[in-house]
């Protein structure tokens, strides 16, 4: 095993979705001391269905000699789209998230992420019609989960129709299922001027994960920490204010990824992460 990286951190899979299956990704990290995961749902990477079936028997085996812990299933959500104006892009992307959900509850994953759907940004679509398709998309997908023990946690997504924590705790708080939580992403928080410290407070109620990277607010990215500006410093207080105890997520998205993580991780421990 090499030297433990600094601080604790679960890692987001992203990076290696197209040069590792998610077993082998994790056995790659767990030697490298990283103690959690969020899996990404990719093919050829952790995918669904019978010709898979032989590519999840090795995660779970591989989780079961590391006795590394899955915090979280994700997806590529700019893939999918719930919200979609063609009903039957809703009903594709619903059917493969209720994939994902089986395979999240068959590996004993408690979480998995979702996205809220997007809108066209030239000519989006009314704000009635964007919530009933998100309504529709949990009276779907919300029954799923309680099935296979998976919780449901929103995303704030900068390309998604409800990008920033006052709209999604909103939706969610008029839906009224107190089951659904939320993922706040500090990186997409900073991306639409929403400082993280504040969008941390507003979400607390539902808050299960944090995701980690760096962007500056003039083009979207997902890079190592020290790479663009977000203010990383003002949220360790906050995440002890709030009382948050899981594994911050790293979801850097990198070329270089086992050295980018690491450097992350290390600043981010400089910095109070815990």
């Amino acid at each position: 095993m090499t030297n433990k990286p600094e601080g604790i951190f679960a890692i987001n899979l992203y990076s290696y979705i197209f040069s590792h299956t998610a077993a082998d990704a994790v056995r790659h990290l767990a030697d490298q001391g990283y103690p959690g995961f969020e899996l990404m749902m990719f093919p050829n990477h952790l995918w669904y269905g019978s010709g898979s079936t032989a590519q999840r028997k090795d995660l779970a085996k591989v989780q079961s000699q590391t006795g590394v812990k899955f915090v979280s299933s994700n997806m590529p959500n700019i893939d999918l789209n719930i919200a979609g104006a063609a009903k039957e892009m809703r009903d594709y992307s619903l059917a493969l998230l209720e994939n994902f959900i089986e395979v999240s509850g068959e590996l004993g994953v408690p979480k998995m992420v979702i996205g809220p759907g997007k809108a066209n940004p030239l000519f989006p679509a009314s704000k009635e019609f964007l919530h009933g398709c998100f309504f529709e998309a949990l009276d779907r997908l919300v029954p799923v989960a309680e099935k296979n023990g998976v919780t449901l946690l929103l995303e704030n997504m900068p390309f998604a129709f409800l990008p920033d924590a006052d709209s999604m705790v909103a939706i969610l708080d008029q839906y009224g299922n107190d089951d659904i939580g939320i993922i706040y992403d500090v990186a997409n928080g900073h991306f639409i001027d929403e400082a993280p410290a504040e969008g941390l407070r507003k979400v607390k109620d539902r808050l299960q994960l944090v995701h980690f990277s760096d962007t500056n607010q003039k083009v979207y990215k997902h890079d190592a920490v020290g790479l663009g500006d977000v203010p990383f410093a003002s949220v360790p207080a906050v995440l002890k204010e709030i009382g948050y105890d899981e594994y911050p997520v790293l979801e850097v998205v990198s070329q270089d990824p086992d050295r980018d993580t690491r450097d992350s991780a290390a600043k981010l421990a400089a910095q109070g992460y815990a």
